[in-house]
């Protein structure tokens, strides 16, 4: 499952979220997996890089040209261990670094020792090297956007609080991202889309948390509302049910149903129709 999803574009997470019933290292000859290929794009500024730790994945603006239609890149990512949390906020990027040595941080150097081991002072460029061939130096002191020797962490909580990406997801914008350009780290397990007026949620389990805050829950409310230029009533138990599913997937969110009656039978029945096929 590793595998497929690196072919796709995606990271450990997004992948067992959405198969919850395949086998991670067996998937066996013959079995559908969903790819979680879709994406709503977070509810905050585009421009420059977009990092939404809630899914684990960086969105990348590339300036355009006037009269270019604006694009959107987007790669899997790894963020910080428990206990190692990346920072949240708006900074920027200072520096890009090919082939970086790697000083280990006093964490690493404790760990060592009570090992019983000492930590070099330096891991020079190469195979051994956790941040991989490049790294790009972030506003936040001695946090950065890298690369990774070790892959299959992508799309974990498995750093110090960087951001690991795939060797060639971060040689693909590594010489496009200049000095200055806005990073805006954020959590949004929640997001809100809309297709032809039909509202979309794509919901992620919390981080560190086992239920969504009522803040998450009462953004995406008001999102919702300040949309509804019709004034459709949602069917928010739906809602609630899609919350705690939380895999990642985007689903429609449909109108409340009206009170069954023999007149709406069909109506009804046509809905749950719907309902279930969606699920």
């Amino acid at each position: 499952m590793i595998d497929i999803a690196k072919r796709h574009n995606l990271g450990y997470l997004e992948m067992i979220r959405a198969n919850p019933e395949v086998s991670i290292w067996v998937p066996g000859v013959g079995t559908e997996v969903t790819i979680p290929g879709r994406f709503i794009l977070p509810n905050v500024e585009r421009t420059g890089i977009v990092i939404n730790i809630a899914e684990l994945r960086l969105y990348y603006y590339p300036d355009v040209k006037n009269g270019e239609t604006p694009r959107v890149e987007t790669y899997p990512i790894g963020i910080g261990r428990e206990g190692f949390d990346t920072p949240l906020g708006v900074t920027e990027t200072t520096m890009n670094i090919k082939n970086p040595a790697w000083y280990p941080p006093e964490s690493v150097k404790r760990e060592a020792e009570a090992r019983g081991e000492t930590a070099p002072s330096v891991v020079p460029p190469g195979p051994d090297n956790p941040l991989g061939d490049h790294a790009i130096i972030l506003g936040f002191d001695d946090y950065l956007i890298h690369g990774t020797n070790q892959p299959d962490g992508i799309g974990m909580r498995a750093s110090r609080g960087c951001i690991r990406m795939l060797p060639d997801d971060i040689e693909s914008i590594f010489d496009r991202i200049p000095a200055g350009t806005q990073v805006n780290i954020h959590k949004q397990p929640i997001k809100i889309g809309w297709d032809n007026g039909q509202p979309l949620i794509q919901a992620l389990p919390p981080l560190g948390v086992e239920d969504h805050t009522m803040t998450a829950i009462s953004d995406a409310i008001s999102r919702l509302e300040t949309r509804n230029a019709d004034g459709v009533s949602f069917d928010y138990e739906q809602l609630g049910d899609l919350l705690a599913l939380s895999n990642g997937l985007i689903e429609p969110l449909y109108p409340k149903p009206e009170p069954s009656n023999k007149e709406d039978d069909n109506i009804n029945s046509v809905y749950e129709e719907l309902t279930l096929h969606s699920s």
